[in-house]
């Protein structure tokens, strides 16, 4: 069990920006995952993986082959209060799920 986080490199988001995208979508993924899947993920160590993508576009095909494949999935629009305008799309997770489940949507990706 993984959860895969694609953030967006192009956007040049700084450390703790970049930090608060992943955790976000982290959360809000989980959150839409089905509760034996969760409890899975959670006793064995919450294994994540933080991958990058360039462009919204490339996150919203992600999020469409996760649609496709019924995995939970969550895109993060940012607030823009710091370096982000209202609205961006900022960050995708994926999961939690089977790592070969994951892997069917982010496999190909570059770690972050």
């Amino acid at each position: 069990m993984k959860q895969a986080i694609v953030a967006r490199a192009d956007l040049g988001m700084g450390e703790g920006k970049l930090a608060a995208q992943v955790a976000h979508a982290s959360l809000m993924a989980y959150e839409d995952a089905p509760a034996s899947d969760k409890k899975e993920w959670k006793g064995g160590g919450q294994k994540k993986v933080v991958l990058q993508a360039n462009g919204e576009q490339a996150l919203f095909e992600l999020a469409e082959k996760a649609k496709a494949e019924r995995l939970p999935h969550a895109i993060v629009r940012d607030a823009g209060h710091t370096e982000l305008e209202p609205g961006t799309a900022s960050a995708l997770a994926v999961g939690p799920a089977s790592d070969n489940r994951i892997d069917t949507v982010t496999g190909d990706l570059s770690l972050y």
